[in-house]
């Protein structure tokens, strides 16, 4: 309390000071002026307590209570230090947990995976053009906006200088007047306003019109067209008599018209199909082009993936590759039947031919040529039906139109494609001499000056034939006789396995050099090889022994003449050089491999199909044992045959179930390798197109085989 009194005296005393000093004279103030100070006073006394309370608030600590809640839950110790875990999540209710998407590879529906931004609501999203400082579409735009502004600078220097303006003070701009419009003020006057062509003409009549167009409507109206311009006589076969020439032209329409309704009620349609036009090439044509367009749109995504796609997962898969499914060929009278054959077109490149026939011998009959497009994948291009199965096709690389074939009851037929004609152009017969066996494989020879057209056949009767197109018809020439040498132990060379001749060899297939057109490998149901020349038909000029079963394909490298490949029933494929007998890589498939073939862009690359429905691709610079993808395509099926595409990184791929799968290589499988280095001293740049990609590439498959292949000595 003394405390207190002190600072109220105190209080007081600084208060009856200032007002002392503050308040004027009683003799100066107003009895209205007194009345306010008087108000002034009391207000002030009466504040007086309440500022010492809070001034002695200052050094007081606050007071902390604990209250507790009358509906508190009382807890044991034990449960007061159990800890409670609780996760919140901002799943959203209304996302669907049963979102399905098909999926190409298992050719069946699947449940999609939950994603990262399946629960993210987005509230604003606000599109701008920010591009990276360190990109070159930055820099530029930089550039120009810094030139822009040296210029704008050096205006503005320019112009101070010579006047002597304050750079603060804005530039003055000379209005210049518009040469284009413009009219001094004392000429201006009204200008009559120009007219437009569509103004002055008079708009054409209009009428509207409706009605109802059905499929037979339109069909009918195309093939009462079609009559008309043509002779009615030869379409109807009703032996009508000639016109008189007294009849008008519209009588004799409107009984034309009347007479067609009364054909095409009887039934004749297919009978004005097939004589008046629209099976006619024009119409041909243009269906086959409504055809590609549609089938292009509604396989749209397909289309897009085949030219676009590129997997990103092969940046961080070092060492393997994968095949994206495209397209699956298939023809609904091919039920029942096998792809035994396929190849390419080598000039239009979309286009490839399919063998259908049947390699169970028990059950054979008839065979089927189908084309097919990559511009329209639902339905063949041309159709040739034979009377025998398809084992072997081959396209001739100088006339892209003819098509040889062999059959298994041991003829070889030569189509036109770009004729009509599902009937052969050339076909052999028991008067020209045909083959007693199968034929397995045929390959049209290089044209030359002088020499008629032909192409080379093998088959399992052990004879190699050339066939001539001779005017109309087929000229054969036998080359060589596969004449069958057992492997006996100690017999190394050629002339000692000749005493040890035993029959004919059933040959399989066979492929001649791209380099040396002289030499062919022939392939034989025994296991062995043969190395021919068409010049010396008495004898082989080496034999290669490494398979114990049939030898299904034999295929020279397409960059190197010595390279070559084989692949066999025995469950391997073999990697050759022909100046050695031995192979020098050998690859274990655990299945009976049907077909192998050399990819056509790099040397390294090959592919090969087993019987379990996998597909094997092989690069020898990247991995000289294990394949960079093997990939089962299909199920409860065995592979075929298998191509490479000659411009485009696609793959085809025939199975025995009458259909044909189409795929393209990701990036790690279409690596093109080269170990050469375009780099010559004393030049920094070196134009490409004066590399040969031929040469480069035997050099670069000469250098992955260096350490296998024996060099002779000298």
């Amino acid at each position: 309390m003394a405390g207190s009194s002190i600072l109220t005296d105190k209080y007081n005393k600084s208060k009856n000071k200032s007002s002392s000093n503050k308040t004027p004279s009683k003799k100066a103030l107003t009895p209205r002026k007194r009345k306010v100070l008087k108000k002034e006073n009391k207000k002030e006394a009466s504040l007086a307590p309440e500022q010492e309370q809070e001034d002695a608030d200052i050094y007081r600590e606050p007071e902390k209570r604990i209250i507790k809640p009358s509906n508190q839950v009382e807890l044991t110790p034990e449960e007061l230090k159990e800890e409670v875990t609780r996760v919140l999540t901002a799943d959203d209710p209304n996302r669907p947990k049963n979102v399905v998407a098909y999926s190409f590879k298992d050719q069946c529906f699947k449940l999609e995976p939950p994603g990262l931004t399946d629960h993210m609501a987005i509230h604003y999203s606000l599109e701008g053009c920010t591009l990276y400082v360190e990109s070159e579409e930055y820099k530029t735009q930089k550039e120009l906006e810094d030139r822009k502004k040296e210029e704008e600078e050096q205006k503005h220097k320019a112009y101070t200088d010579d006047k002597g303006i304050r750079a603060d003070i804005a530039i003055p701009t000379e209005k210049k007047k518009n040469l284009f419009n413009f009219s001094e003020r004392s000429t201006q006057m009204l200008n009559n306003a120009l007219k437009d062509q569509s103004v002055e003409t008079e708009p054409p009549p209009i009428a509207q019109y409706s009605a109802n167009v059905s499929q037979w409507q339109i069909y009918d109206c195309y093939v009462r067209e079609l009559l008309l311009t043509n002779n009615l006589d030869h379409a109807y076969h009703l032996g009508q008599q000639e016109r008189s020439s007294t009849i008008c032209i519209a009588a004799a329409k409107q009984q034309e018209k009347t007479k067609m309704e009364d054909f095409l009620m009887v039934g004749g349609r297919e009978e004005v199909e097939d004589n008046l036009g629209l099976r006619s090439e024009l119409m041909m044509k243009e269906i086959k082009i409504v055809e590609r367009i549609v089938n292009q749109n509604s396989q749209d995504e397909l289309y897009h993936d085949f030219k676009f796609w590129e997997d990103p997962s092969d940046q961080y898969k070092q060492g393997e590759g994968s095949l994206l499914p495209l397209w699956r060929f298939a023809y609904e009278r091919t039920k029942m039947k096998q792809v035994t054959s396929l190849c390419w077109n080598p000039k239009n490149t979309d286009l490839f031919a399919v063998g259908y026939g049947s390699y169970n011998f028990l059950q054979q009959g008839s065979g089927l040529v189908c084309c097919y497009s990559i511009k329209n994948t639902s339905y063949p291009e041309y159709i040739f039906p034979t009377e025998s199965g398809i084992l072997a096709l081959d396209f001739n690389p100088d006339h892209p139109s003819l098509l040889a074939v062999g059959c298994y009851d041991g003829n070889v037929h030569v189509y036109d494609v770009a004729k009509r004609s599902k009937k052969p152009i050339y076909s052999s017969n028991v008067s020209t001499g045909q083959h007693s066996d199968p034929v397995w494989q045929v390959h049209w020879d290089k044209e030359e000056k002088g020499r008629d057209i032909n192409f080379y056949s093998v088959s399992s009767d052990g004879n190699v034939y050339n066939w001539n197109l001779i005017k109309d018809e087929l000229k054969r020439e036998p080359v060589i006789q596969l004449k069958h040498i057992p492997s006996v132990a100690g017999t190394n060379s050629i002339v000692e396995q000749a005493t040890l001749y035993s029959g004919l060899a059933s040959g399989c297939c066979f492929d001649f050099n791209r380099f040396h057109d002289d030499l062919f490998l022939v392939g034989t149901e025994e296991g062995s090889i043969y190395k021919c020349s068409k010049s010396y038909s008495g004898q082989y000029i080496e034999s290669y022994k490494g398979h114990h079963m049939a030898v299904y394909t034999v295929s020279w490298n397409p960059f190197h003449e010595d390279i070559f490949i084989s692949c066999s029933a025995d469950w391997t494929v073999k990697l050759w050089d022909h100046k050695n007998r031995y192979p020098l890589i050998n690859f274990d498939l655990g299945n009976s491999v049907g077909d192998v073939t050399w990819s056509l862009f790099s040397s390294t690359i090959f592919s090969a199909v087993t019987s379990d429905g996998k597909v094997h691709i092989y690069d020898l610079y990247e991995n000289k044992k294990d394949p960079l993808c093997a990939q089962k395509i299909v199920k409860r099926a065995k592979l075929t045959k298998v191509r490479f595409n000659y411009d485009e990184y696609l793959l085809i791929v025939g199975d025995d179930k009458a259909g044909v799968n189409s795929f393209k290589l990701s990036p790690n499988l279409r690596k093109i390798h080269s170990t050469a280095n375009p780099q010559v001293e004393g030049e920094d740049n070196i134009n490409m197109k004066d590399v040969d990609p031929v040469q480069t590439q035997r050099k670069t498959i000469e250098s992955v085989l260096s350490m296998y292949i024996v060099k002779p000595k000298i």
